[in-house]
């Protein structure tokens, strides 16, 4: 049988736009297929929340903190510092205080005290461990750990930040004269309290935190000092002070001898008696104490 011949059929070919449009439907269809999901859940990404760590706070401050926003039982904050894997120095020996760096930080559903505190120990390692700490404590022969340290008392007792760099020479200097530090603040980290009146008595505590019995810095930090307070540990303003003591609000004064220190000192308990508050401690008035915003003439 004869067949009659037949040209062989072209195959379609789309044109550029028609390619372009099956692509765009294509792309469209994905698109909408990975949308049902999040349709058909109706649920909103989550705002975080704000958790704010001021200068300054001590550990069971920032604990309790945390406990608080995450609607925990007081205490699993710190509790959960033993197995939060913190990425700590070996000096700290396992105790983050002087690392939970004063910043705000996002909390969400998802938080946990233990990511919280990684993320503060984090904070301060990008913040604090940086190259000019790191040759700035060398300088002044001292590790960084030992740094924070120094960058807590500051924290604790300079008024204003533009005290924290007197506050600083006087520890350093009090340092190389191997001078014990005689800071009230360690005393109230001691006795786990914020006061301006530290009496004779106190001063004689066995504690490790004593500055006044003990020479040299504490063992750890006493607070979370902030980022200001880490550049005046290692880079303090000139000056040959040895004693310092806030007469009022505001008003710092910085002595290089305790002759005119304890001019300052007799000040501070008059403008405190003319308030009503007593005349301040007068137990030893001989004691050359470095002073502190809470000095007395004790």
């Amino acid at each position: 049988m004869r067949h009659e011949y037949q040209p062989p059929r072209r195959r379609s070919r789309l044109t550029r736009r028609g390619r372009l449009a099956l692509l765009l439907g294509m792309l469209l269809a994905l698109g909408a297929a990975a949308l049902i999901p999040l349709l058909r859940s109706g649920e909103a990404p989550e705002k975080p929340r704000q958790l704010t760590i001021p200068e300054g706070w001590r550990a069971p401050q920032v604990y309790a903190a945390i406990d608080r926003e995450l609607k925990l039982p007081a205490g699993s904050a710190k509790a959960a510092v033993a197995t939060a894997g913190l990425a700590l120095p070996a000096e700290a020996k396992g105790n983050p205080e002087g690392f939970l760096f004063p910043a705000t930080y996002p909390v969400t559903s998802k938080s946990t005290p233990a990511t919280l505190l990684a993320y503060m120990v984090q904070t301060a390692h990008r913040k604090l461990a940086t190259k000019a700490v790191a040759d700035g404590a060398k300088a002044h022969g001292m590790t960084p750990y030992q740094t924070a340290t120094l960058a807590s008392i500051i924290e604790a007792e300079a008024e204003t930040r533009a005290d924290q760099g007197k506050v600083a020479r006087v520890v350093h200097n009090r340092l190389a004269r191997s001078m014990p530090l005689q800071m009230d603040s360690t005393i109230n980290y001691a006795l786990g309290r914020s006061t301006v009146d530290t009496t004779l008595s106190e001063t004689r505590i066995d504690s490790p935190f004593n500055t006044y019995e003990r020479q040299g810095l504490p063992p750890t930090p006493i607070d979370s000092p902030g980022l200001e307070a880490m550049t005046a540990a290692v880079a303090p303003t000139p000056g040959d002070w040895l004693f310092f003591v806030t007469v009022k609000p505001g008003d710092t004064r910085f002595s290089a001898t305790y002759e005119e220190h304890k001019k300052h000192v007799a000040e501070f308990n008059r403008i405190r008696a003319a308030a009503g508050a007593g005349a301040g401690s007068t137990e030893g008035a001989g004691r050359a104490q470095a002073g502190s915003r809470a000095d007395q003439a004790d």
